[in-house]
């Protein structure tokens, strides 16, 4: 499989390597989402302890990275209903997890919402 070439340059490879190939590129490769280092720099900004990545703090500061992102993609293309119902579902998932927080610990709660910039 052919990775790391701009279409331009797989245009150019077309007869070399056929449609189907370039085809499978243009599918696989990998759309806007949240970086490695920029995920793990979230893990460790909001960690209760190190290697902490399932506390709701870290999944919550996590889906809002994402959310926003997902957010910019669809500003420049608003006819993509595919991600939009992904977002909905990032956005009802981080609730749950905001509403589980709020009960169990609400200093919590209130220092991650501060942090995030999610509440007026």
């Amino acid at each position: 499989m052919v990775t790391n070439y701009l279409y331009s340059e797989l245009r150019i490879l077309q007869p070399v390597l056929g449609n189907r190939q370039i085809i499978q590129h243009r599918f696989n490769r990998r759309k806007e989402m949240i970086t490695k280092e920029k995920k793990t720099e979230v893990i460790n900004k909001f960690a209760r302890k190190a290697g902490d990545t399932g506390s709701p703090e870290v999944q919550v500061a996590i889906l809002t990275e994402r959310i926003q992102e997902l957010n910019e993609h669809l500003q420049k293309n608003p006819k993509d209903h595919h991600s939009r119902r992904g977002l909905l579902k990032m956005v009802g998932q981080r609730r749950s997890l905001l509403g589980y927080l709020k009960k169990k610990d609400i200093e919590a709660y209130r220092k991650l919402i501060a942090d995030l910039g999610l509440r007026k």
